[in-house]
C-alpha cells in the first residue's frame, strides 16, 4: 500500500517545511507546486512565466495548468510506494481532479493533515520570511540574516510575493478559495488537524503520530476487505 499524504495550511503555516521532514523520514517524494514552478521560472517555459505574473500579484495560477503539472508528475516511477503534496489541491475544484487521479492509481488511500494558525500569526511570519535567489529554500525562521543557503551557498532574499498587500490577498484568497477543503475533507476519517502555533519539532512529532497511525488502520481496513473478497 501507497502512503499518500496532503499538508494543507495557510501560507506561512509551515507546510513546506513539514512535508520535506516528513518525506525525508519515510522515504518519500515530496511535490511542491511551487518548486515544479520555480524550476520552470529557471527554464524560461512561457506558460510558467505567465503563472508567476499571476502568484507575484498573489493570484492563484489557474487549475487546468497546475492539475496537468501535478498529475504529470504523479505519474513518475518516485512515487509508486507514495507521495507528499505540498501546495495541491488549493480548491475543491483541484481537489475533485486529485480524487480522479487517485482511482486510477489504485495505490492507497490519501492521508490529508491541515496546519491551523491564526492569520494575524501567519501575516506575521509572511512579512519576515526570506528565500534562498538560487533553489527557492525557505531560510529557517532563526537564521543568520547573513548565512548562505545551506543546500546550495545561494543568498536569501524577502520573497516578491511576501509585501504586505500581497501577503493581505494571498491570506484573503486562501480564506476563499482553500478553506472549503477543509470542508470538502472534513467528514473523511482520513482527515486530522494539527496546531501550527507549536514549536516545529512539536508540529513534526504530531504530523508524524497522525499519519503513522492513519496509515496502519487504512491498511488493516483494506486488508480485511480484501480478505471478505476472497471468501
Amino acid at each position: 500500500m501507497g502512503l499518500n499524504v496532503i499538508i494543507l495550511g495557510g501560507p506561512g503555516a509551515g507546510k513546506g517545511t513539514q512535508a520535506a521532514l516528513f518525506a525525508l523520514s519515510h522515504g518519500l517524494s515530496k511535490i511542491s507546486t511551487g518548486d515544479i514552478l520555480r524550476q520552470g521560472v529557471k527554464d524560461r517555459l512561457p506558460k510558467v512565466l505567465l503563472v508567476k505574473e499571476k502568484m507575484d500579484r498573489g493570484e492563484l495560477a489557474d487549475d487546468d495548468t497546475i492539475i496537468e503539472i501535478v498529475q504529470d508528475r504523479l505519474g513518475r516511477s518516485d512515487t509508486s510506494r507514495g507521495f507528499v503534496l505540498d501546495g495541491f489541491p488549493r480548491n475543491v475544484a483541484q481537489a475533485h481532479a486529485l480524487d480522479s487521479i487517485m482511482e486510477k492509481r489504485a495505490k492507497g488511500a490519501l492521508l490529508i493533515v491541515d496546519i491551523v494558525v491564526p492569520n494575524e500569526e501567519l501575516a506575521r511570519r509572511l512579512s519576515s520570511r526570506r528565500i534562498c535567489s538560487v533553489c527557492g529554500m525557505n531560510a529557517e525562521p532563526l537564521q543568520d540574516p547573513k548565512a548562505a543557503c545551506q543546500r546550495c551557498r545561494g543568498v536569501f532574499v524577502s520573497r516578491t510575493d511576501d509585501t504586505e498587500a500581497v501577503v493581505l490577498e494571498r491570506l484573503r484568497i486562501y480564506s476563499d478559495e482553500t478553506k472549503p477543503l477543509v470542508e470538502y475533507y472534513g467528514d473523511r476519517p482520513t482527515f486530522f488537524t494539527v496546531d501550527g502555533k507549536q514549536a516545529p519539532e512539536q508540529v513534526a512529532l504530531e504530523l508524524n503520530n497522525l499519519i503513522d497511525t492513519a496509515a496502519a488502520r487504512s491498511s488493516t481496513v483494506v486488508m480485511e476487505a480484501q480478505g471478505e473478497a476472497n471468501r
